[in-house]
C-alpha cells in the first residue's frame, strides 16, 4: 500500500514539475511568433489539449470494445474515466481556440470545418456522460455507453483530417517538417504534449480508482437489499 501511494505521489510530483516547466517554456522561453505575437503562445496548450482529448477518446473506444467482448466492468470503468477526462481537455480546446482566434481572425467563432467537427465531438461525449447518469441498470448503462464510445470515436479522425479534406482557415501544424514551426516552437509543443500526457495519466489513475470504489459501494448496497 505504501509503495502504491508513494508511486502515485511520485507521478503527481513529476506531473506538476513538467507542467510548470511547460508553462515556462511556452510563456517565456519559446520565441514569439512574428505576426501573431504573444497570443500565439496559447497554441502550445491548445494543441496539447487537443492531442490528449483525442487520445482519451481513443482509450474509451478501445476499452469499450474490450468491455463488450469480455463483459469486465473494470474495462467499463476505464472507458468512462477516460471519456470524462477527454471531454475536459476538449472543453479546454474549445475555450483556448477562440481566445487565440479573436485577435487573429477578428471573430471569436467561425464555423470552420475543424471547429465545427470538434464541437460535434464535444457533444457526442457529453451525450455519453449524460447517458451514463440517466440509466440506472449497470449492465444496460455500460453496454449503451460502450456503443456510443465506439461509434463516437469516428469523429476523431474526421476532426484531425478536416483541414486536409475541406477548405479551412485553421492552421495545420502537424505535417512533414513540423508545419513550418521554428525548432524551439516545435520542441515547446512536444514538451507541452508530454507534460499533458503525464497530467492525463495522473488523472486517470485517480478517476479509475474512484470508479472502482463506487462500483464496490453499489455492490455492497445491492447485497444489503
Amino acid at each position: 500500500m505504501l509503495k502504491k501511494i508513494f508511486s502515485v505521489k511520485s507521478l503527481d510530483i513529476l506531473m506538476v514539475s513538467f507542467i510548470t516547466i511547460a508553462l515556462y517554456i511556452a510563456l517565456v522561453s519559446a520565441p514569439s511568433e512574428k505576426v501573431m505575437g504573444a497570443v500565439q503562445r496559447i497554441f502550445y496548450f491548445h494543441v496539447a489539449s487537443a492531442w490528449i482529448a483525442f487520445f482519451a477518446f481513443f482509450i474509451t473506444f478501445v476499452f469499450s470494445i474490450l468491455f463488450l467482448i469480455k463483459q469486465d466492468y473494470r474495462f467499463d470503468d476505464i472507458a468512462e474515466s477516460s471519456a470524462e477526462i477527454g471531454i475536459l481537455f476538449c472543453t479546454i480546446v474549445l475555450i483556448t481556440g477562440p481566445i487565440w482566434a479573436r485577435p487573429i481572425w477578428g471573430v471569436w467563432w467561425t464555423w470552420d470545418p475543424r471547429l465545427t467537427t470538434t464541437t460535434i465531438l464535444w457533444f457526442i461525449y457529453a451525450g455519453y456522460i449524460m447517458l451514463r447518469k440517466f440509466i440506472e441498470e449497470a449492465d444496460k448503462r455500460a453496454k449503451f455507453a460502450a456503443a456510443i464510445g465506439i461509434i463516437g470515436f469516428i469523429d476523431v479522425p474526421i476532426v484531425f483530417f478536416s483541414i486536409r479534406w475541406w477548405r479551412t482557415i485553421h492552421p495545420n501544424v502537424v505535417q512533414k517538417g513540423g508545419g513550418g514551426l521554428h525548432p524551439d516552437m516545435l520542441n515547446a509543443m512536444l514538451f507541452a504534449i508530454f507534460a499533458f500526457s503525464l497530467l492525463y495519466l495522473a488523472m486517470m489513475i485517480k478517476r479509475v480508482t474512484i470508479a472502482s470504489l463506487n462500483r464496490k459501494i453499489d455492490s455492497l448496497g445491492e447485497n444489503h437489499e
